[in-house]
């Protein structure tokens, strides 16, 4: 029978790296289809525009040139993140693929101010476009094209946690509206004599904008770090409290090194009589189980006791804990042990950080219990609010 480190072995060598390699190949491949798709648009666009004087259908035609750039952004962004850990990074370099993601937002916020501009300039000196049955029929096409294949990128890209995907099916989105924009105005131009295509334009452009900076915000905000989803704690907690010995977990602290390389960390509530021979492998089945059913990696197991032969030290916890909870903004109590002998008392809180004064909350805890239970040294640590789930 294999032991829980070699089933680990296994598991980190083999299901991982075909996982990566599998994601790799399809992020590669749908950004091919992107660039051959933006290259062509761009050539039907680029002649069109220059035959028609269309402002707009000549931007759009730079706008697919620089979708096609995105999609190369993303190809490179994923092979390098692809790269085996080093000695200077030893978590390896999946973060590169945020920083792509980030790229490919600053692209498109640049579109998006270099169609306002333009599209200004034409508000203000405006120049009659003509339009031909072709090039209505391929602006038609292009939103065509350009629906189909954001739907397709955003959702390979939601399908595999791709931000550099995502963004770039956004903004093919983006441009079809763009395209369908153009159209109209070409239509309203057409039936009616009136010239509305640098207006749409530059309200079309407004909407990139935003779109680029949702997008930039987004991206930083995961390169900053920021608090994992709930779901994902979620399951981490109910995997975690379902091995046998585990009574509670808590102090989940998670760190993204990219999608799908998340490591954590927590702390478990066991029983005071186990051995270190139990708690050694209460932690090695605990890290195997999480890892299989979720793909994170548990970096360390962290324990509190829990007492479990003095009734009294029981109704201690029961009236602490209602006292504790009693205060506003009081998320968590957990880690709760007294050592009876050196009549010392110690547990952790969780204050949120809606509290006005978290540390002047935590002060009046501390002074409240001491003056409860003036025979014991009470030690109480404030905790952090990193992944709670309620």
């Amino acid at each position: 029978m294999k032991t829980v480190d070699e089933k680990m072995t296994e598991l980190g060598d083999g299901k991982a790296a075909r996982k990566e390699r599998s994601r790799e190949k399809i992020i590669v491949r749908t950004s091919i289809i992107g660039i051959l798709a933006n290259v062509a648009l761009a050539a039907f666009k680029a002649i069109i525009g220059l035959i028609t004087g269309s402002i707009a259908i000549t931007m759009d035609a730079v706008n697919n040139i620089s979708d096609a750039g995105s999609s190369l952004i993303t190809i490179i962004g994923t092979k390098l993140a692809g790269k085996q850990p080093d000695k200077q990074h030893p978590w390896g370099y999946g973060r590169i693929e945020y920083i792509s993601a980030m790229v490919i937002s600053l692209i498109v916020l640049y579109a998006g101010i270099t169609s306002l501009v333009e599209s200004v300039k034409k508000i203000i000196h405006p120049e009659a476009a003509s339009y031909t049955t072709p090039a209505l029929i391929i602006i038609a096409v292009a939103v065509v094209v350009k629906i189909i294949l954001g739907r397709y990128v955003k959702g390979v890209g939601v399908k595999v946690n791709s931000d550099s995907l995502i963004n770039s099916g956004t903004d093919a989105t983006l441009d079809s509206i763009i395209s369908g924009s153009t159209l109209v105005a070409a239509l309203i131009f057409i039936f009616f004599g009136l010239s509305l295509e640098a207006w749409l334009a530059a309200v079309i452009s407004l909407v990139i904008i935003k779109s680029g900076i949702d997008m930039l915000r987004e991206t930083l905000s995961k390169i900053l770090g920021q608090r994992i989803d709930v779901e994902t704690a979620k399951k981490v907690r109910s995997v975690l409290l379902d091995i046998p010995g585990i009574d509670g977990i808590y102090d989940l602290i998670f760190h993204d090194y990219g999608p799908d390389r998340i490591n954590c960390s927590a702390h478990a509530e066991v029983a005071d009589y186990l051995t270190a021979v139990e708690l050694d492998e209460l932690q090695r089945n605990a890290t195997m189980k999480l890892y299989h059913e979720t793909g994170v990696i548990l970096t360390a197991l962290g324990v509190y006791a829990v007492n479990t032969k003095d009734e009294k030290i029981n109704k201690m916890r029961e009236d602490v804990y209602r006292v504790v909870m009693g205060h506003e903004n009081l998320l968590e109590m957990h880690g709760f042990y007294v050592n009876e002998k050196e009549k010392r008392m110690q547990f952790d809180i969780i204050v949120g950080f809606e509290a006005k004064d978290r540390e002047g909350m935590y002060r009046h805890i501390v002074d409240e219990i001491r003056s409860l239970y003036p025979d014991y040294q009470v030690t109480i640590i404030q905790d952090q609010d990193f992944s709670l789930t309620e």
